[in-house]
Parts: structure tokens; C-alpha cells; sequence
């Protein structure tokens, strides 16, 4: 399966060069970095799957510089990270909301039979390609125990 989302990275690129945005370009830059890195370890072509996941790693890590720099009262770095995750943000599908993602974790419920905690890796196996760049998997891992737990 090809990616979509690599030559539009790389056009986006060439827009970016061509119009001066040296931000845009920059963090663009990143994530195309990001993705050769891993094509070139494990000598494979990312599909727009991986690549998402890519791009949600991301933006998480970005989230929690955020963070600690919000902690640090470091509100000019917290900007730039801002800044960072808004470029990223337009690449990854748009986010579910609540009651959507409470859905889905249902109907994987009823589709899987979990009920203990024990099933929450068959649980998050079948809601991850779901819900990749599309929901904060921490949260809906919190989500799914609160639920089996009870």
C-alpha cells in the first residue's frame, strides 16, 4: 500500500521553500525526518498507517514539552511547541470526540466479549488503528480500564 501523505509532506515542502514560511518548513522538515528514520532502520516504505502513528508520537511528545514548560513558566517555548503541534495537527485525521470514542471502546467491547482487565490488549489491538492520530491513546487506555474495571 503507498502513502498519500509523504509526497503531500513533500510538496508542502516545496511550497513552504518557495514562500519564505521557515517555521512551516522546518516542522515539515521534522516529520519527513521523522519517517526516512524509520524507513531506513527497518529498510521498509511507511504506509500512511505508519506514518500517522509517526506524526501522533509527535505531537504527544510536543504535548508534554509543553507541559513541562508550562510547569517551568517557560511561555516563550511553549509557543514554539504550540506552533509545532498546530503544522502536525494538519497532517493527523481530524480528533474524535468524547462520545465517539466512547462508542467505539463500547461497540470493541461487545464485539470482542472483554470483561476483565485482562482483555484490554485484544481491546486495544482491534480500537488502535481506529483511533491512531485521531484520539489521545492514553486517555483511552485510561478510559478502557475504568471500564473493564467496573
Amino acid at each position: 500500500m503507498s502513502s498519500t501523505l509523504k509526497p503531500q509532506l513533500t510538496t508542502d515542502m516545496k511550497s513552504s521553500m518557495k514562500s519564505g514560511d521557515k517555521k512551516r518548513l522546518g516542522v515539515i522538515r521534522l516529520m519527513l525526518a521523522a519517517i526516512k528514520q524509520i524507513e531506513v532502520d527497518e529498510r521498509i516504505e511507511l504506509d500512511d498507517t505508519r506514518i500517522l502513528a509517526v506524526l501522533d508520537k509527535m505531537a504527544k511528545q510536543r504535548r508534554e514539552s509543553i507541559s513541562h514548560y508550562s510547569d517551568a513558566d517557560r511561555d516563550d517555548l511553549v509557543a514554539v511547541e504550540q506552533a509545532e503541534i498546530d503544522i502536525i495537527q494538519e497532517y493527523l485525521p481530524e480528533a474524535l470526540s468524547e462520545a465517539e470514542i466512547n462508542d467505539l471502546v463500547e461497540q470493541s467491547i461487545a464485539a470482542t466479549g472483554a470483561a476483565t482487565i485482562k482483555d484490554m490488549g485484544k481491546l486495544m489491538g482491534v480500537l488502535k488503528p481506529q483511533l491512531q492520530g485521531r484520539a489521545d491513546m492514553g486517555k483511552v487506555s485510561q478510559l478502557i480500564k475504568s471500564r473493564l474495571s467496573a
